[in-house]
């Protein structure tokens, strides 16, 4: 497995912890058990599920990045990263929120794919 996919690999898994931290707890509120719960609960909660975005975020970025002998600058890992979350952000709405993608939607995702082509281009 060469390191640029182990690093796309490793960041869309972290993706995907960051996504249910962030915005998981906001489905959650349909449960009454969940919407008693005080402000700072949800955050330590949130907290445990972000610790294993970090455990695959920072081998990635580690992995990826050039100057640790990967094949990405600072740079194209950042956007690679922001694109990611993007994507993992839209199936993860469509899927758990019902969140219908609109025209507009898939013009963004365009121009974002536009930022990884210009980003990667020297």
């Amino acid at each position: 497995m060469t390191n640029g996919f182990l690093t796309i690999l490793l960041l869309s898994i972290s993706n995907i912890f960051m996504t249910i931290a962030w915005y998981g707890q906001l489905k959650l509120r349909e449960y009454s058990w969940f919407e008693s719960l005080p402000i700072f609960a949800i955050i330590v909660m949130s907290w445990g599920v972000a610790f294993f975005e970090y455990c695959f975020q920072v081998p990635a970025n580690r992995i990826g990045y050039r100057d640790n002998g990967g094949p990405f600058s600072l740079i194209q890992l950042k956007v690679i990263q922001e694109v990611i979350t993007l994507t993992v952000f839209i199936f993860f709405s469509m899927i758990v929120f019902r969140v219908t993608i609109r025209w507009n939607h898939i013009v963004a995702m365009l121009l974002l794919v536009a930022a990884v082509y210009f980003v990667f281009k020297e």
